[in-house]
Parts: structure tokens; C-alpha cells; sequence
């Protein structure tokens, strides 16, 4: 065992740590040593959007005293800014917290670790009585008008992992200063001894259905169309909540909207951290919305939704031409989305000239093609949704904010909630649904047919693992190359302009021209090709991969070149990957 290691596990061993943990370590030093020091290695990193890592003993791992060494970093950081301390910009109520949970195992007892530690510190804690959406928490830190939240959950990852997400006044995840500045906090938590574990009690409030109610009239008015469901109200809708949050609030939130004829999946209806019907708890997955499909094709359905453990993330599934179900992709479900919301405000004649939309930089740019033709603002920003949530907060007051997306299966509607929001998204989708059926259309018949009018565009992702303790540093030799050797030109057509977004750096590789890229730092790179197909690579923030993104486009001139076309660019796509030997 390495010295160091050894060291971290001897301070557990010997410190002031509960003897069901020091027993778990000696039996791993038996039976699992390399285990052991995986778990002991390093500290699990918190990161800009909090922590996530597998759970287990550890200062690798997710357990009570890495989440309150964390929580208490996050505290003393909140007390600076909105404490007593703060000055004349103090809160008169004080430091106020909201904190919530998923179905994972383990979640419920690490949101009371949480509000503990934040209790003993004399913050004022509002807890989810039970579990509830990672979209309902943002709503909540709004409403109760908290300083910070946290939520546990690791999102769509597999069983062994949870997480815990901090949120800031706004409802959106931290951005700079702030996460930055969290960190630092927490990394003065040298040991749990600095840790304020109990003594608060009495500062934490229980709250559950009220905020229910709120939230749901909140995304009732969102409806733009509330009499096209009052007519097509036996919309045939298949829901799975696989084993998550979503069961809490989509049955509700669609019976407000007015449908009458929702079908749960009832082998992922009950919540359950060990997620027993999939491999991975990801509606991005065929295999999770399997049954899903089957039920939608046994009862014939209109539409399949699906949701991930925290609610955030959204999957449909529709019938294509021939009648066979399909799962759309991320980026098909976020165009349908934008579409709807653009065309709809504008036959309704509610939309404005100071309209915005907001997606991020690695999502299909078939969305600008379709605001830039409807005249409505369209900016782009960083990969995940406080990076929208901080463009709002820009525009604040000078443009209306619409709706903002990305390709990974998430959408955020309305202001009012600042993450991404799988609760909403579904009774958006289902009104278009809806929508489009009295119309005497298919959603699948829509996307193509807005392929027609805006062009193909066509994306694929691939996610690239790197195990182990090198696993970091393996990644970032692949970034290394990539920035230092860049392709000259991929699948025949020549790279034309290259975007380093570390660099902050774009160029025109035809005329040496450059510019500076005006958004924070972030380790990916994009390579813009002559044809107009781009390639990005980004590192993920909270787990060991690199992710790819392609995306090609063509013409299609009707819909009966759909099969065809389709074909194509995805052969390009592969083409494309072969020539760069991913």
C-alpha cells in the first residue's frame, strides 16, 4: 500500500469516525486491498456543481462525513456572503437552505447529514419531507427566497453512486465566483473534527405539499394551448418514472394540464434505489425505456415519456412513419420543443420582439436555424443549465426569456425554475402532442417535417471510458494532443475553423484570423469542418470520460427522402469517426 494512502486510512482507523466504518475498512484491507485504496487515494473533488462519486468508506467515496466535510464548507461560504457578518447586504432573516432528495439508496440519509451540519450552523433549513424532483428544489429556493440548496442525487448514473448538486439564491447550480469560492471552503475542512454535526435542530422546517401545489400551478401556466387538450384530453400517454422522483409530480402535473389518460409503467412505478429493472436508471438508454415501448405498443399509444431518478432529464418515445415506436434523441426532443414554444406564441400572438432562447454549444444548430427564421434571439452558452440560468440573469429585464435546452436530454421552461426540468417538459411535450394530433400529425411527422423546412441536422454522441486512478490523466493527454497537434482535416473535409474554449480562443484556419471567445473557461474543443459538420470534445465534469459530439447536416426535399437522407449523414457520421480512430 502507498505510504500516503496508508496514512489517509490509518487517520479513519484512528479518528473520530463510527466503528461501522472503521470495521468496513479492516475488512477491505483483508479481503479488497486495491478497493481499498481507490477509496483512499485521493479526496472525492468537489467539483462546480458539488460532489458524485460512488458511495462507500472513504475520502474517495460518497458517505456521511465527505457530504458534511462538504456541507460545512458550503455553510461557512453562505455565512460570509449572507450572514450577519456580511454587512449592511444581510439577509434580516438570516442564512436560509432548502435541501431535497432522490430514490437512490443512501439519499434520504445523506439530506439529513446535510440539514444537520447546515442546522448546526445556525442556517435555517427547509428539508423535502420525502423525495421529490432535483426541478421542484430550484422552484423552492425561489419561492421561499433560501441563499443556497442542495439536492442528493447522482442523476442518471448507475446504483453504486449518488451525489449531492449546491445551488445558489437563484435556483441555478453555482457558477463564478461562487463555485470557485465554495471550493476553497470546503477544501479547509482538513478533518471531520471541523465539522458542526448536531446542535440545530430546531432550525429545520419539514415542508412537502404545499410546495407541491405551487409547483404545479406554476407549470400549468406555462399551457399555451389549455383548450387543444380540453378536445384532445384522451391523449393516450405511457409515463415511467424509472424507479424515481418523476412518479411524485408528473401523474399530477399532467391530470392539472387536463389529460385523462395516462398509463404508468408499473414495473418502474415505485421508487427504488437499486433502479431493479435497468442496468442504467438513463432514459437516454433504449433498454432503460424498453418497457416503456412495450406498453406504448400494446396499447397503441400517442406518446411515451420518461424520466430520470432526479426528474431532470426527459425521453420521449413516438411511432415513426411506419408505425414502428422510436425513441427520439436529446437534440430531435429539444427542436420539437423550441419549435412549439416559438410557432405557438406566435400564432397565439403573445410572442415579443425581446424573445430569447438559449441552448449550449454543443447542441444541434438546427435551434439557431429555427429562431434566426422566426426572428427570435438565440445564444449559446456552455454545456450544463447554470450556464443558461446565469444568460438569464444577464438578459434580466431586457429580454424574455422562453426556453433553453441541451442535446442531453434536458429542457427548462419559463423562468421560474432555473435547472433543467423533466416535470415540465413532459406536459409541454404531451400538449404538443396533443397539438399536433388535432392537426391530424404525429410528432414524428413534425420533426420531419421541420427537417424539410430547416435542413437535416443530424447528432450523435459517443462517451469514451477511462477507468482507474490514471483514468484523469489519460483524458487529459488525449485534450493535450488534440490542442497542441489539431486535425488538419477529418473524413476528406478540410478543419476551417477551430474553437478552444480553455483558450478562449476561435480562429479562422483559412486566414489565421482569431478571436476571443466571450464565455468562462471550459476544457472542450470544437473543430468546424468545410462541409459545416462540427466536431466537438469535452471532458465530463463528474465522471471519467470524454465525450464526442458530432454533428452533420443535408437537404431533405420531402419526406419521402427521410429514409434515405437519414442513411447518409449517418454514414458520414461513422466515416467521420473512423477517420479520427475513436
Amino acid at each position: 500500500m502507498d505510504a500516503a494512502i496508508q496514512a489517509k486510512i490509518n487517520i479513519w482507523l484512528s479518528g473520530d469516525f463510527d466503528q461501522a466504518t472503521k470495521d468496513e475498512i479492516n475488512r477491505l484491507q483483508q479481503d479488497k486491498p486495491d478497493e481499498l485504496a481507490d477509496a483512499f487515494y485521493r479526496n472525492l473533488e468537489f467539483g462546480t456543481g458539488g460532489l458524485r462519486g460512488l458511495m462507500g468508506v472513504g475520502t474517495n467515496r460518497m458517505n456521511k462525513y465527505t457530504v458534511g466535510m462538504a456541507t460545512q464548507g458550503y455553510a461557512n461560504y453562505l455565512k460570509q456572503c449572507f450572514g450577519s457578518s456580511a454587512g449592511a447586504s444581510a439577509k434580516a432573516e438570516g442564512v436560509r437552505v432548502a435541501i431535497a432528495h432522490d430514490s437512490r439508496n443512501n439519499s434520504r440519509f445523506f439530506a439529513e447529514t446535510t440539514a444537520n451540519v447546515f442546522a448546526a450552523n445556525g442556517v435555517k433549513v427547509f428539508l423535502f419531507e420525502d423525495l421529490r424532483p432535483t426541478p421542484e428544489l430550484s422552484f423552492a429556493i425561489r419561492q421561499l427566497k433560501c441563499q443556497g440548496g442542495v439536492v442528493c442525487t447522482a442523476s442518471h448514473n448507475p446504483k453504486e453512486y449518488n451525489g449531492y448538486k449546491a445551488y445558489w439564491d437563484d435556483g441555478s447550480q453555482l457558477v463564478p465566483p461562487h463555485d470557485k469560492n465554495v471550493i476553497k471552503e470546503v477544501d479547509k475542512i482538513l478533518t471531520v473534527n471541523d465539522v458542526k454535526w448536531t446542535g440545530g435542530e430546531m432550525n429545520i422546517t419539514l415542508i412537502g405539499k404545499g410546495m407541491d401545489e405551487a409547483y404545479i400551478r406554476m407549470v400549468k401556466g406555462l399551457s399555451i394551448y389549455p383548450e387543444i387538450i380540453a378536445k384532445r384530453n384522451d391523449l393516450k400517454i405511457v409515463y415511467t418514472p424509472i424507479h424515481g422522483t418523476g412518479i411524485k409530480l408528473v401523474p399530477p402535473v399532467l391530470s392539472a394540464f387536463g389529460f385523462t389518460n395516462v398509463h404508468i409503467v408499473k414495473e418502474q412505478e415505485v421508487p427504488d434505489g437499486n433502479f431493479p429493472t435497468v442496468i442504467y436508471p438513463n432514459p437516454e438508454e433504449s433498454e432503460t425505456m424498453s418497457l416503456g415501448l412495450k406498453l406504448a405498443e400494446a396499447i397503441d399509444a400517442d406518446i411515451l415519456c420518461g424520466t430520470d431518478p432526479d426528474a431532470d432529464r426527459i425521453a420521449i418515445g413516438v411511432k415513426d412513419s411506419k408505425g414502428k415506436w422510436v425513441l427520439m434523441n436529446g437534440n430531435q426532443t429539444a427542436v420539437l420543443a423550441f419549435n412549439y414554444l416559438i410557432e405557438a406564441r406566435k400564432t397565439k400572438g403573445i410572442a415579443g420582439a425581446d424573445d430569447m432562447v438559449i441552448t449550449t454549444i454543443v447542441t444541434t444548430p438546427m435551434i439557431d436555424a429555427i429562431a434566426a427564421r422566426n426572428g427570435v434571439a438565440c445564444y449559446r452558452v456552455l454545456t450544463g443549465f447554470k450556464w443558461i440560468a446565469a444568460m438569464i440573469r444577464e438578459k434580466e429585464n431586457k429580454e424574455k426569456y422562453i426556453i433553453g435546452g441541451e442535446e442531453s436530454f434536458g429542457l427548462m421552461i419559463g423562468d421560474q425554475v432555473r435547472d433543467k426540468d423533466g416535470i415540465s417538459a413532459v406536459a409541454l411535450l404531451c400538449e404538443m402532442a396533443a397539438y399536433e394530433k388535432d392537426k391530424g400529425r404525429s410528432l414524428y411527422e413534425k420533426m420531419t417535417d421541420l427537417y424539410v423546412q430547416y435542413g437535416f441536422y443530424k447528432e450523435q454522441l459517443i462517451s469514451i471510458t477511462k477507468k482507474g486512478m490514471d483514468g484523469p490523466q489519460q483524458i487529459a493527454a488525449m485534450m493535450e494532443t488534440y490542442r497542441n497537434n489539431p486535425p488538419k482535416e477529418i473524413n476528406g473535409s478540410p478543419v476551417v475553423m477551430l474553437r478552444d474554449y480553455e483558450l478562449q480562443t476561435e480562429k479562422n484556419l483559412l486566414t489565421g484570423e482569431e478571436w476571443k471567445i466571450d464565455m468562462p473557461q471550459s476544457n472542450v474543443m470544437q473543430f468546424v469542418l468545410e462541409d459545416l459538420s462540427c466536431i466537438s470534445a469535452r471532458p465530463s465534469g463528474t465522471e471519467p470520460k470524454i465525450k464526442f459530439y458530432f454533428s452533420v447536416n443535408g437537404q431533405l426535399n420531402n419526406a419521402a427522402e427521410f429514409e434515405k437522407v437519414n442513411s447518409e449523414l449517418g454514414d458520414k457520421i461513422k466515416a467521420i469517426i473512423a477517420d479520427m480512430n475513436l
